[in-house]
């Protein structure tokens, strides 16, 4: 029985199966990943690196750059979903996923058919005012330059996580919940280094299984009941159904 037969099987064994996905599911979409050796959070602008770039500090002193780099770099809202993302939608319409827990800020999953979706580093197509709290899309970002402002003319912020911030407690935890009940976990597209998103891993039950697809190692490999090194659109595909 080759590596991704002893896959299918588990899925289908499974009653419990949970999704924890990272960057690496995009890039079939054409979105870059980060922490590979090619990734953004390689490459520097203006002497700065992309991680310090997305921090809560340079948003809050120097926001109108801030801006400009998530115009420029971090926003492709011409991305469409790949052959992960349908087929982790289809596991879920067939009952054997129940939950897909994702780093990204794409909103792919979704647009893929994926119902229950915890976006634990929030939206990047979700915007809120930060005088008045009124609700905007990613339109008012790439339709405009310099700082967007809200009718009443407060500052709008993007609704993601940046670094020096915490993450959502109620997503966190709902998070948490669906690792401790999974039977299966699944792990594709992530480095397993960004905590603790990475911690999840941790709250699986004894004797749940943890399968790792992702194109380099992650420090959870050895705890891995099976670890998958090929092409994850291939691998997704093989297990959901094309």
């Amino acid at each position: 029985m080759t590596e991704l037969e002893l896959l299918r099987q588990w899925v289908q064994e499974s009653q419990r199966m949970v999704f924890l996905g990272g960057a690496g599911v995009s890039t079939a979409s054409g979105i870059p990943d980060f922490r590979s050796a090619h990734g953004l959070y390689q490459q520097k602008k203006a002497g700065l690196s992309y991680e310090e770039m997305l921090s809560h500090g340079y948003f809050v002193h120097h926001t109108a750059a801030f801006y400009d780099f998530l115009r420029n770099v971090m926003l492709y809202p011409d991305a469409k979903p790949n052959g992960a993302h349908y087929a982790l939608a289809r596991l879920e319409r067939e009952g054997r996923l129940q939950a897909v827990i994702t780093q990204n800020i794409d909103g792919l999953h979704q647009m893929a058919g994926s119902q229950n979706v915890l976006e634990l580093h929030g939206s990047e197509n979700r915007y809120t005012c930060l005088s008045c709290g009124k609700k905007y899309d990613m339109s008012c970002v790439i339709h405009t330059a310099g700082v967007p402002k809200c009718s009443c003319g407060g500052t709008i912020r993007p609704d993601v996580v940046l670094y020096g911030e915490a993450l959502n407690e109620k997503d966190l935890r709902q998070a948490i919940r669906y690792a401790e009940e999974a039977d299966l976990m699944l792990v594709a597209g992530t480095s397993l280094v960004v905590y603790p998103v990475a911690g999840l891993v941790e709250y699986l039950a004894p004797g749940a299984r943890l399968v790792i697809l992702n194109r380099d190692p992650t420090p959870y490999d050895s705890r891995a009941d099976l670890v998958l090194r090929g092409d994850l659109v291939e691998e997704l595909e093989a297990i959901g159904g094309k």
